[in-house]
């Protein structure tokens, strides 16, 4: 990998990480007023027609990105990932953007840990110890013992385990799949799901929150276009880092727009579980390399 692929692979992580937080505030203004299984049932028909797209364009079309080795594990995937989406963009309402990107933040550290078990990767004492230094910050954010405690904080806790369970499975699928297939099954699934799920939750939307849910559409596409991009110039251990920006730009934007407050034991625990994060994936290289 060059260094100008790095650059540019960097740039397109960051431009990434800055729409995905975009789409978590117009998700969490829309699901505040509207439920959440309808927002994300809308946001899927954009998505899955945006994957069918993609699909047909590459060497094979359509017919190619159905033929998978796992289609039980790949339709589990997208309705996976479903629901945590739904479980994600319910934290934003209960509890804001701060907050639930600053527990979210903890999902590489789950994914390290279950690596094991799920893949049956070899996790070392050094990993093993910056798991559990993260989710010391995790327990400085959530403040257990000093506060009456809510139950709603586990809830991005409970996103981020979905999240990183199905990004174990996306890496066990990439055994025998080829990452456009995963991509189309992703959509494809998510879709069928919430579109069962959502149409019993329909209400009549302004024309104002509608052009809200366009834009959220073209987010949602625009971003994944951009991760694919970035992943293609660029090694994916090499920007993964880039990705904590999402915690950045969706606090600040949680506190400007929508009024929130960072607060101390947030800063200082969101601060751990990234240094924890980093220093996972930076062993995790040196693995690779090894």
């Amino acid at each position: 990998m060059t260094d100008d692929n790095f650059r540019l692979g960097a740039m397109l992580m960051i431009a990434t990480s800055f729409v995905f937080a975009m789409q978590d505030g117009i998700s969490r203004h829309l699901a505040g007023e509207y439920n959440v299984y309808m927002v994300v049932m809308i946001r899927y028909w954009f998505f899955a027609a945006f994957v069918m797209a993609v699909a047909a364009r590459k060497g094979g079309g359509l017919r190619a990105a159905v033929k998978t080795r796992y289609p039980a594990i790949q339709i589990f995937r997208g309705i996976l990932l479903a629901a945590e989406i739904c479980v994600m963009v319910t934290a934003f309402t209960i509890l804001g953007l701060v907050e639930s990107h600053a527990v979210f933040t903890c999902y590489p550290l789950l994914v390290a840990a279950l690596s094991g078990p799920v893949l049956g990767e070899k996790v070392g004492w050094r990993r093993w110890t910056a798991i559990g230094v993260g989710f010391l910050g995790v327990l400085v954010i959530l403040e257990p013992g000093f506060r009456v405690f809510s139950p709603a904080a586990l809830i991005p806790l409970i996103a981020a385990l979905m999240f990183a369970l199905y990004g174990l499975l996306t890496r066990y699928v990439a055994r025998g799949d080829r990452s456009a297939v995963s991509f189309f099954w992703t959509g494809i699934s998510g879709a069928v799901v919430m579109t069962a799920v959502g149409l019993f939750h329909w209400e009549p939307m302004t024309g104002g929150d509608w052009v809200w849910m366009a834009v959220l559409c073209c987010t949602a596409a625009t971003g994944h276009w951009l991760m694919i991009r970035a992943l293609e110039v660029a090694e994916a251990s090499a920007i993964q880092p880039f990705a904590y920006l999402q915690l950045v730009f969706a606090s600040a934007l949680g506190m400007v727009v929508f009024g929130e407050v960072l607060e101390p034991n947030v800063a200082v625990g969101a601060g751990i579980v990234v240094a924890a994060g980093l220093f996972t994936l930076w062993r995790a290289r040196k693995a690779e390399a090894a």
